[in-house]
């Protein structure tokens, strides 16, 4: 019989292990997220410039991304200003023109995390009891847990992702922000919907969640938990880029930059697609500063 373990320290290893997923591969290789158009680029760069005027453009202003994966968002946020210092985050190494760290430094500006904590490993319970996973992905049933996360986030019980560590994480990239904001973009639920997710990518298809180091291991994160543990604002993706000025509008014929504005409007639609990128959830948290650009 193969070895088991709970989800969540399989999970850990089958993706940042010395042989896990992340360490060996480029995420960009196997599922697609909101940095590959390029228009989500230039409302990041909104963003931060944004955020810089509210801080008093300080020097240095930090903009670090957190889940960099090889660094695909800094790469390309062009002609920044020479005091914005540009920061990956993430466990595998990078060759990249910008500091490069495992750990979030401390921040004065903006630190985003696109699809992060969807990574971060959780366990699972299934009518209260921790499952145990093989590498190969057969579950068993392990202990009896009372967990009080579950109890409150989870009440409906069933197949459980206990999505605590989410929390921690989150609460942690909060508290590396002495001044600015902290944002983070996920696939999510609420506890209108909550429902198990845990799932794997590899090659940019859906495959079994199997805990063995060969693909992605993701589960949708309980947005409305990890905005109660900072008082954090939840936003729909529509709601966020909106507000930062994406649109999907269609151009006027006469317009002079018709074919870039057509090119625009469709990298728009693409962000906001309510059956697909659209359905991201945005955490956003200020930390002294005015974040007047947010919705109400």
């Amino acid at each position: 019989m193969l070895p088991r373990r709970p989800w969540r320290a399989a999970w850990q290893a089958a993706l940042y292990g010395t042989e896990g997923f992340f360490v060996r591969n480029n995420p960009a290789d196997h599922f697609r997220t909101n940095v590959a158009v390029p228009l989500f680029t230039q409302a990041v760069r909104r963003l931060a410039d944004l955020v810089d005027e509210a801080l008093g453009f300080p020097d240095p202003f930090d903009v670090v991304d957190v889940g960099a994966g090889r660094g695909e968002l800094l790469l390309a946020l062009h002609d920044v200003p020479a005091r914005w210092r540009l920061t990956g985050v993430d466990v595998a190494e990078a060759d990249v023109p910008f500091r490069w760290v495992h750990e979030i430094p401390e921040v004065t500006g903006l630190l985003i995390a696109n699809e992060w904590l969807d990574s971060v490993p959780i366990d699972v319970l299934q009518d209260g009891r921790l499952v145990h996973v093989a590498p190969d992905g057969s579950e068993s049933r392990g202990q009896r847990v009372e967990d009080p996360w579950a109890a409150r986030w989870w009440p409906q019980g069933g197949r459980v992702e206990v999505g605590l560590p989410r929390d921690q994480a989150w609460m942690r990239a909060v508290s590396r922000v002495s001044r600015g904001v902290a944002v983070a973009i996920d696939y999510g639920h609420t506890l209108p919907d909550r429902r198990s997710t845990l799932t794997g990518y590899r090659d940019g298809r859906q495959v079994p969640a199997v805990p063995d180091g060969s693909c992605d291991l993701t589960a949708h994160v309980a947005l409305d938990a990890c905005a109660a543990a900072t008082d954090a604002r939840l936003l729909t993706q529509r709601e966020a880029l909106s507000a930062l000025g994406i649109s999907a509008a269609l151009p006027s014929a006469t317009d002079p930059s018709y074919a870039r504005g057509l090119q625009q409007a469709s990298q728009a639609r693409e962000l906001l697609d309510p059956e697909g990128l659209g359905r991201f959830g945005w955490l956003v948290q200020a930390v002294g500063v005015d974040a007047a650009w947010m919705p109400t």
